[in-house]
């Protein structure tokens, strides 16, 4: 079980402190997960958020013919699953391992009783729900004005970081759902990059040797 330090380190809890913290912390269980193990469905009816601890989790949506589209990647530290904290209404999308995980699980009546007992602590929630909108409105963005090779850069770029050389954490296929594409116009942006000298490509690890072009064809 991670200690209250690592609940402070996300934005909802980050202002707490140890005693407020103790009930949730409590209340609190880690999950295991392997690879493709789900934690929850849409339209799920949910009762808990989550803290990621280790490993990857998708958060993703699919179509009626079984598309998919990946609408957030989260890693170690990141908070998902509160909306229904708030709103009481069904999971918006699915949520699953994209390898060994750990998650830790934390119910969501002691974080309700928290904001009942203390409301000013709500400014908290509105920053991070803020913060979401913002990503939200620059996907959107993304998805008007780039084109599938303009989106598939900014991932990639994504997904490196700071660090020239990565690997993808993640399937061609998972990839293509971030981008919003099929796996093959993805491969074919990939391999244009390759081809432009862009990125250098060994299975699985690329290696960025012209950021400045990729940051550029990201725009």
């Amino acid at each position: 079980m991670p200690d209250t330090t690592f609940f402070q380190e996300t934005l909802l809890f980050a202002e707490l402190d140890q005693s407020a913290l103790a009930p949730i912390v409590d209340q609190s269980v880690d999950r295991e997960l392997l690879r493709g193990d789900v934690i929850f469905r849409e339209n799920d009816k949910p009762d808990e958020l989550y803290i990621v601890f280790s490993g990857r989790i998708a958060i993703a949506n699919k179509s009626i013919d079984g598309r998919e589209s990946m609408v957030a990647l989260m890693e170690s530290g990141d908070l998902f699953g509160e909306m229904g904290l708030f709103d009481g209404h069904g999971r918006s999308a699915e949520a699953r391992a994209l390898e060994t995980s750990i998650v830790t699980c934390i119910p969501y009546a002691p974080v309700r009783a928290l904001y009942e007992n203390d409301p000013r602590l709500l400014w908290l929630v509105v920053d991070m729900l803020a913060g979401r909108l913002r990503n939200m409105d620059e996907a959107l963005a993304d998805s008007v004005f780039l084109d599938v090779t303009g989106r598939t850069a900014k991932r990639l770029l994504d997904l490196a970081g700071q660090s020239d050389e990565f690997s993808l954490p993640i399937t061609q296929e998972e990839l293509a759902g971030m981008v919003g594409a099929s796996r093959e116009r993805v491969n074919k942006a990939i391999a244009s990059f390759i081809r432009l000298g862009w990125i250098e490509q060994i299975d699985r690890t690329y290696r960025i040797t012209n950021r400045q072009q990729l940051v550029i064809r990201s725009r």
